[in-house]
């Protein structure tokens, strides 16, 4: 698994105008994605499209932010909201093209994945308790 040099440990979260909508709630855990490496082991076990890693991602951190569509992914498309979330983000388009291949196969694939992550979480100490 390759390593980015990029760290979400490092961003330093400013605002430059008085109306903007913060997306700095994105910060910790897009931080804990980073270190637990869901990108790169979503790209290992779901087998569906290229570089599926980037669009699970896209997808996780619309729902944090509250989207409930696929068109709500753009609203990670505006100002710096990808620095802080760490990842390339992918257009809505994009990820309803990836999202209609998947196949109950898929769906298992995305079980695995979640159990290396939690697994992976609870033993770096980010379990409950």
């Amino acid at each position: 698994m390759s390593r980015s040099s990029h760290t979400l440990d490092r961003v330093e979260v400013t605002f430059d105008g008085g109306r903007l909508v913060a997306d700095a709630g994105l910060l910790l855990p897009a931080t804990l994605i980073q270190h637990l490496g869901v990108e790169a082991l979503a790209d290992e076990l779901v087998g569906v499209g290229h570089r599926p890693g980037r669009k699970l991602l896209t997808v996780v951190h619309t729902l944090l932010a509250g989207g409930d569509c696929i068109d709500d992914t753009d609203i990670l498309r505006s100002g710096a909201t990808s620095e802080v979330v760490g990842h390339e983000v992918m257009a809505p388009s994009t990820v309803g093209t990836w999202l209609r291949q998947f196949t109950f196969g898929h769906v298992r694939q995305l079980d695995t994945l979640t159990e290396r992550l939690l697994t992976a979480a609870w033993g770096g100490g980010r379990g409950a308790g």
